[in-house]
C-alpha cells in the first residue's frame, strides 16, 4: 500500500496492496471468522498480531478499499470492519492459497479442514461463499445456503473429534 508503486504490472500491484504479513490474515478473520471490531480481531487472532500492527493494517485495507469502517450503534467507541466487494473477490485468492498450503506445508487438521472444503467445493462453493459475504457486509439479499455454518460445522467436528481423542489417550 506503498504511495508510489514500482510498476503497473498487476501481480506487484496485488502484492504492494496485500503482501506484507498481516493483511491478508486480518481479511481472512473477518471472512471466515465474522470477526468485526478491532478486539475481537486481536484477541482471537491465531497468529497473535500486535494492537499497533492490527491498527495499522485495518487503517491500510481501509484507505486501499478492502474494508469498510463504520461506527458501532451500541458502542460509541467501537467501529465495524466489513469487507468491500474487492476483499469479497478475494475467496477464490485465498481458497488456492489454503489448497496449496494444505499440499506443501505441514498444517493441522483443524485449522485446514475450512481450505480442504473450499478446494473441493471449488468455485461453485466459492460463488455461493461470496454471496453470503455480500449478504452480510453489503447488505445483499441473503442466500438460503450458509457456506460460513458448513465451514464452522466442519471445524468445530475436527476440533471435538481431537477433543475425544485426547481424552482417550489420557486414559
Amino acid at each position: 500500500m506503498e504511495s508510489t508503486q514500482r510498476s503497473g504490472c498487476p501481480i506487484n500491484l496485488t502484492l504492494e496492496t496485500l503482501g506484507d504479513r498481516w493483511s491478508l490474515i486480518v481479511i481472512r478473520d473477518i471472512m471466515f471468522g465474522n470477526r468485526r471490531h478491532f478486539r475481537e480481531l486481536l484477541q482471537r487472532s491465531e497468529e497473535g498480531i500486535a494492537s499497533n500492527v492490527l491498527a495499522d493494517r485495518l487503517k491500510r485495507l481501509v484507505e486501499a478499499g478492502l474494508l469498510t469502517k463504520r461506527d458501532d450503534p451500541t458502542h460509541k467507541q467501537k467501529a465495524i470492519y466489513s469487507l468491500a466487494e474487492p476483499a469479497i473477490a478475494l475467496v477464490p485468492l485465498l481458497a488456492h492459497m489454503g489448497a496449496w498450503g494444505c499440499r506443501y506445508m505441514p498444517v493441522s487438521e483443524e485449522l485446514s479442514i475450512r481450505a480442504q472444503l473450499l478446494a473441493d467445493g471449488g468455485p461453485r462453493l466459492w460463488e455461493a461463499f461470496m454471496k453470503e459475504l455480500r449478504a452480510l457486509h453489503l447488505g445483499a439479499p441473503a442466500p438460503r445456503r450458509s457456506v460460513l455454518a458448513e465451514l464452522r460445522s466442519a471445524y468445530e467436528a475436527v476440533v471435538a473429534k481431537r477433543q475425544i481423542s485426547a481424552r482417550r489417550a489420557t486414559r
